[in-house]
């Protein structure tokens, strides 16, 4: 987690732990100036509100990113479902197609053996008569 901190920022904290680390300790503590109490972490209190603003943006980044990938997956399932309902749909047409034309191809040979038979039968009864 500490790669995600910038340099600007650790070398801010440690400033301020240094300063802290500097102040005497037990007895060694004297007497409060008069001049009161003097706000000293502001400049903690201003990294960490950059690094809010930073991590707010990169999460409102990231996000977005996540938005338009989940766009990107739900187009191409839909261009996949239609390319998917096209195939079947030709499929089955092709198959009625095919039907059509085996069905037409055994009426035509029927019918040519039909007409083959009686023509057969005709040339034998002329011969017939002839005879």
């Amino acid at each position: 987690s500490l790669r995600l901190i910038p340099q600007e920022a650790k070398q801010t904290l440690d400033a301020f732990l240094q300063q802290s680390a500097d102040e005497p300790e037990g007895l060694e503590v004297s007497a409060p100036e008069a001049s009161g109490y003097e706000f000293q972490s502001g400049g903690v209190v201003e990294m960490l509100q950059k690094l809010h603003d930073k991590f707010l943006d990169e999460r409102t980044a990231l996000e977005k990113e996540e938005m338009n990938s989940k766009h990107a997956h739900e187009m191409l399932v839909q261009d996949l479902t239609a390319q998917i309902e096209q195939s079947t749909q030709d499929r089955e047409e092709k198959s009625e197609s095919k039907a059509k034309h085996l069905q037409a191809k055994a009426d035509a040979e029927g019918d040519l053996q039909d007409t083959t038979t009686t023509k057969e039968a005709d040339e034998k009864y002329l011969a017939d008569l002839v005879a």
